[in-house]
């Protein structure tokens, strides 16, 4: 690849150049990190550790928050680190691969979040089969699809970027390495890999959005048959989901559902299914889950006191 390139380096123009700006933001993207810590790890210990692992939705829930930690972790702590530095910089070997590790990331929760929808579905629509659908097994071979998929979809869009020439500049505004920005300095007619670029992650991200919310329609109409009781349980649980939904991919859409150039507002969008999202993901499905609320509390105080009796 020397033979294609002649950068080694290239630099972040990052959020912003204004001195007081960087540092709010470097106080805020670190309580954002915490709480995404703090938040999905509290989740993902509380599930493995109890009884709602053997529930298909929790096993889901689970790799979800597995997910959003890996994924934010990709660009979060560079995000941070950078903001105390003047000139920020990403050698191109790592540029590559925070390309790789985001859209391999991406993709596999993408899959999750239509698995947890199917989950729903059999769930409320097929109840009295719901455990031969949703049995351990397929389970697994569910969680192994996403990983499949995500590494299809990765390797897809890597070998695109990797093929590409930089002779200069190399200057990429954003606060990290992504298709679109990379696109900009490439020094070669970027318009057929552009085009592919937008089916690849475009296409993907708008077609899994319209079955996503498809399935929910279904599931909504044939909640009319159901309970009070039943209703109140189901669209607590579809609520959350439908928020994570729209929080995660309304952004996606926007930054690969288009021509193949970059916009201001870019990295804005791109906080959201970086940061924002991964960071609310474990208070939207814990505040309205008594399941979940009750097993963190079964998990933690039983921890607590075990500790206190040994000490």
């Amino acid at each position: 690849m020397e033979s294609q390139r002649n950068i080694s380096e290239f630099i972040l123009l990052g959020l912003s150049y204004n001195q007081n700006t960087q540092i709010f933001c470097f106080v805020f993207f670190l309580f954002c990190y915490v709480s995404i810590l703090a938040g999905n790890l509290l989740i993902l210990v509380s599930i493995r550790c109890s009884d709602l692992f053997y529930q298909p939705m929790y096993y889901f829930l689970s790799h979800l928050s597995f997910m959003d930690i890996c994924y934010t972790s990709c660009v979060t702590p560079k995000l941070i680190g950078d903001l105390l530095l003047a000139r920020k910089t990403i050698s191109y070997d790592n540029c590559m691969l925070q390309v790789f590790s985001l859209h391999f990331l991406g993709m596999i929760e993408i899959f999750i979040l239509t698995v947890m929808a199917f989950d729903r579905y059999a769930a409320i629509c097929r109840p009295l089969h719901y455990l031969l659908i949703m049995n351990r097994t397929r389970c697994h071979l569910l969680v192994l699809a996403a990983w499949a998929g995500g590494a299809i979809h990765s390797f897809s869009q890597f070998s695109m970027i990797i093929l590409l020439p930089f002779c200069g500049p190399n200057e990429i505004n954003h606060y990290y390495c992504d298709i679109f920005p990379l696109l900009k300095v490439a020094c070669t007619d970027i318009y057929i890999t552009g085009v592919l670029v937008v089916a690849n992650s475009g296409m993907v991200a708008l077609v899994t959005f319209v079955l996503l919310f498809g399935s929910y329609i279904v599931i909504l109409f044939s909640l009319r048959n159901h309970s009070a009781e039943g209703r109140h349980k189901a669209l607590s649980t579809c609520g959350s989901h439908i928020t994570v939904v729209i929080l995660f991919f309304g952004p996606s859409i926007f930054a690969y559902l288009r021509p193949p150039t970059t916009f201001p507002e870019d990295k804005i969008f791109a906080l959201f299914y970086t940061i924002i999202a991964p960071m609310f993901n474990p208070l939207i499905y814990t505040l309205r889950n008594t399941e979940m609320k009750k097993a963190m509390r079964r998990v933690w105080c039983q921890r607590i006191f075990s500790e206190e009796k040994h000490n």
